[in-house]
């Protein structure tokens, strides 16, 4: 699929359609400090777009190693999860394994555009997604057909401190990049336990999911990027200002659900994606230990 292209405005403000974004966030979002909003805090990415390299980036301009796929390596330790609301021990084993060993597992995924928004996810790969090589949801079963790549992501410091964890995963057949976000878990001022963090950065900022977990009679896991107001668990969208000050964002018309559940000898999940309450993209992933992972 070709881009459409878009007209580079400097080095500061990068490209324009990047830039009208980063604007309607100036306009409409609040100024916020990352001094005492630290739940905000997470990788940002420059002006001229993400793609596989930049964790590798990051860890040299932060003086840290990179490490991929380190033996049990895993994108949350799941029992931080525990508050009062939310029993972690009481989710299925298979899907805590995976959380917590992500690394051993291979991954399958395909996605379903729900009817008059094909025509708008094709409109966002072309415009974003292709050039800045972050968020390129899969538009038909066969962009994913050959498979995809699943890499855990680790920048750790000379003591082997990890200081970020990352999940990068790529569409073999293109090359191009899913999704390439740190994950950890963390407290949001309008939840009362704990939830999900996923940073995924953007050209001078990043989009933020905070999801809270819901377990179901089964065992299975449910996380859900739902609230109403700032400060919710929900999405969120970070700009930096030319002034170097901060502009948050929180998009309350956006709404995931994740459901993860033990299907045989997999793990199976289930991904809605809601804007304005209807269903725009369900996504779907097979989730596989491989086969050279020890028992």
């Amino acid at each position: 699929m070709k881009m459409i292209p878009s007209p580079w405005l400097g080095a500061s403000r990068g490209y324009l359609s990047d830039w009208v974004t980063q604007r309607w966030v100036q306009l409409t979002g609040r100024k916020v400090d990352l001094n005492c909003d630290t739940w905000l805090n997470g990788p940002t990415g420059k002006t001229t777009g993400i793609g596989k390299d930049f964790f590798e980036i990051l860890a040299r301009e932060e003086g840290l190693q990179m490490s991929i796929n380190a033996p049990d390596s895993g994108l949350i330790e799941f029992a931080l999860l525990s508050s009062s609301d939310f029993d972690a021990t009481q989710i299925q084993p298979a899907v805590i394994d995976f959380y917590e060993r992500t690394s051993r597992y291979d991954l399958d995924a395909w996605g379903q555009w729900c009817g008059a928004f094909r025509p708008f996810g094709a409109l966002l790969a072309l415009i974003f997604s292709r050039r800045l090589q972050q968020l390129n949801v899969p538009l038909s079963p066969l962009d994913t057909s050959l498979g995809l790549t699943s890499e855990i992501v680790e920048l750790v410091d000379e003591e082997s401190k990890v200081h970020l964890t990352a999940w990068l995963r790529q569409m073999v057949g293109s090359g191009d990049v899913l999704y390439a976000g740190s994950y950890s878990v963390c407290r949001v001022p309008g939840h009362a336990g704990l939830c999900v963090k996923v940073v995924f950065p953007l050209p001078n900022g990043s989009a933020l999911v905070f999801m809270k977990p819901e377990k179901h009679p089964d065992g299975s896991l449910s996380l859900h990027s739902t609230g109403e107001k700032f400060g919710d668990p929900g999405f969120y969208f970070l700009v930096k200002n030319a002034d170097a000050s901060i502009s948050a964002r929180y998009v309350r018309a956006m709404r995931e659900s994740i459901h993860v559940y033990a299907a045989g000898a997999d793990v199976r999940a289930n991904h809605t994606l809601k804007l304005w309450g209807l269903t725009f993209l369900r996504l779907h992933y097979k989730l596989r230990e491989k086969q050279s992972a020890p028992h």
